[in-house]
């Protein structure tokens, strides 16, 4: 019988379950970059207006305008209190009844909701600049010849929901229009007069145009 020693074997270090999850972690976190913070990006600064009144700079019915105004301000408060443009009413201030409805870089838009700091560089249209001189917008000669206004607080909003609506659909049916206008609300209710008035409209060559 052989009297030859087998050679010792080295004792197998033992890992814990502590040390595993620690090394897998610290794995993790050197392939991820979060030990070394320094090369990551810095995060671009943020830009900050106010709180106190600022100078901005509106394009309203193609004319730039200068106004310093506080960035909580909105673009209806900004037309009505700083500029004296009353065509698009206050009246819940909410977002709900349309009757501050402006046109702004080719959309319809509630001017109560909308800071007058964020309409920079946006063109933005008004009932004041539809009309030339004594000659009508086509939308309004409609509203005109339907009767489609009473108290009139709502008017301005609904000419303007109008002249945005014809232009994206120029040739609207009845049930269209009336989808197209369920953004306003008239509490005198002369919804079927308002919609006879974006139909005729709608007829009136260049009825969609700025003219």
């Amino acid at each position: 019988m052989s009297s030859r020693k087998e050679p010792d074997k080295k004792p197998t270090a033992s890992v814990s379950r502590r040390g595993f999850i620690r090394g897998v972690g610290i794995g993790s976190a050197v392939g991820t970059g979060i030990l070394h913070p320094e090369a990551e990006a810095a995060p671009a600064a943020a830009s900050v207006a106010g709180p106190g009144a600022v100078p901005i700079t509106l394009q309203i019915n193609g004319k730039p305008v200068n106004l310093t105004v506080e960035p909580r301000v909105t673009l209806l408060d900004a037309l009505r209190d700083r500029l004296d443009m009353t065509g698009a009413k206050k009246v819940c201030d909410r977002g709900n009844c349309g009757a501050c409805t402006v046109i702004m870089a080719g959309k319809v838009v509630y001017a109560c909701s909308v800071l007058a700091i964020d309409a920079q560089g946006k063109a933005i249209q008004t009932i004041e600049g539809l009309s030339t001189g004594d000659r009508l917008h086509p939308v309004e000669t409609a509203f005109v010849n339907n009767d489609a206004q009473q108290c009139g607080f709502c008017t301005p909003g609904f000419v303007m929901a109008a002249k945005g609506f014809l232009d994206r659909n120029p040739n609207p049916s009845y049930e269209q229009v009336k989808a197209g206008l369920s953004g306003n609300l008239c509490r005198c209710g002369t919804y079927v007069g308002l919609r006879k008035a974006v139909l005729e409209a709608a007829k009136t060559k260049g009825a969609s145009s700025n003219a």
